[in-house]
């Protein structure tokens, strides 16, 4: 990812989820703030091709609204679908410039973003969530060291709402995202 990249990254993220219907999903794309805000879109347990029409149908309201879209895959996916970049673990490029995000949970997950060449990095869960219920939560101490230790942008993920904004900055977020926390609205 390019500095100017890293400049336009959105402070708030949805991911998508089975959970959500699709109905619903798609109203809270269309709610994200304009040009502000990005979407990373996973469905993994979905069919491929009902999950390839509901990712177009997400990119549509994206690209009118000016959000960013990241598919959760390879990088040669997301770029086969015209994602602005790819969320996961897979460190290969693709054959354009694409933003790379990459989910952890402890230091070790950490230390293989930055060598996997990770732009920014979705932190979880901050706090307990519904999507993983009676799962252990990082709290914002533990939550604090990691990212203060991070070399890329890190956004937090699990349980956050909007109220949550105005601690971001003191445990060394960048951003935050949710499912239901946008979605649910």
């Amino acid at each position: 990812m390019t500095c100017r990249h890293r400049k336009n990254m959105p402070l708030i993220w949805l991911m998508t989820d089975e959970r959500i219907g699709d109905a619903a999903l798609l109203a809270a794309v269309a709610r994200l703030p304009r040009g502000r805000a990005g979407i990373i879109f996973r469905h993994y347990r979905t069919d491929s091709g009902v999950r390839r029409a509901l990712f177009d149908a997400v990119r549509a309201i994206a690209r009118r609204r000016r959000l960013v879209l990241m598919l959760a895959g390879t990088a040669r996916q997301a770029a086969a679908w015209a994602a602005d970049g790819w969320h996961g673990r897979d460190a290969r490029r693709a054959g354009r410039p694409m933003r790379h995000s990459a989910p952890v949970h402890d230091a070790r997950e950490m230390v293989a973003a930055g060598r996997g060449g990770a732009d920014m990095v979705l932190l979880s869960p901050l706090f307990p969530t519904r999507s993983h219920p009676g799962g252990a939560s990082l709290g914002r101490v533990r939550f604090a060291a990691l990212a203060r230790g991070a070399m890329m942008p890190v956004v937090a993920l699990g349980g956050m709402t909007r109220e949550h904004g105005r601690m971001l900055r003191g445990i060394g977020a960048a951003g935050w995202a949710a499912i239901d926390g946008l979605a649910g609205e």
